[in-house]
């Protein structure tokens, strides 16, 4: 039983230095957009992750700004443009807040849903582990690599169903928008129907009463 409760307080001590922020927002036509977030010290982990779920051609401009050492200025950390989904993992070499950017200025019409995840992770030591009385050193590492390793996982696992979620999202409004475009396309044949129709019906109309004046 020792080395089930070492696990599950090497599970709780990890989750706590682990922060995320997942959200939806929708980008209007030309509009720019930057999120904030505020990391307390060096060396912390930052994974950024987004993915455009819908409008125009699923694709947007991002920058990450973060604090440089000069004081007053920032760095861009990632940039990038016209692109459709994108997964990062750096290091924060700089305390301070950092800024994630989204860019619409290629579209006119399309508004554009992003959906995007930014987590901060900072990983203790071995040495500041709590552990149960009487359990090794060797004992407490081995329980650390492998929760470090189901960790990576379920990342890994966690990526793969934000891309099919992603690629389900996509084709979906593909779908919606070829449905769009076929009843378009019957109303408009249908109206083209309705007129040539009418304009048949005028133009034998027409014969008919020149000819009855050319009689009399």
């Amino acid at each position: 039983m020792a080395p089930l409760f070492a696990l599950l307080g090497l599970l709780g001590f990890l989750t706590s230095f682990v922060s995320a922020t997942a959200l939806t927002y929708k980008l209007p036509p030309n509009g720019k957009e930057c999120f904030y977030s505020h990391i307390e010290q060096k060396g912390a982990k930052v994974a950024f992750y987004f993915a455009v779920q819908s409008g125009g051609s699923f694709d947007v401009d991002y920058a990450v700004h973060g604090p440089s050492s000069e004081p007053g200025r920032e760095k861009t950390i990632l940039d990038g443009t016209k692109e459709r989904q994108g997964d990062f993992v750096f290091t924060a070499n700089e305390a301070g807040e950092y800024r994630f950017c989204f860019d619409n200025s290629i579209s006119t019409f399309a508004d554009k849903m992003i959906d995007f995840e930014i987590s901060i992770e900072n990983e203790p030591r071995a040495a500041s582990i709590p552990s149960k009385q009487g359990a090794n050193v060797e004992q407490t590492s081995a329980l650390e690599n492998s929760v470090l390793k189901l960790s990576g996982q379920l990342s890994t696992i966690t990526r793969q169903q934000k891309y099919f979620r992603t690629r389900e999202n996509r084709n979906f409004s593909t779908v919606r928008s070829t449905e769009q475009r076929i009843f378009n396309f019957s109303i408009i044949e249908s109206l083209m129907m309705v007129g040539m129709a009418g304009l048949q019906v005028f133009i034998v109309r027409m014969f008919f009463q020149t000819g009855r004046k050319g009689y009399l």
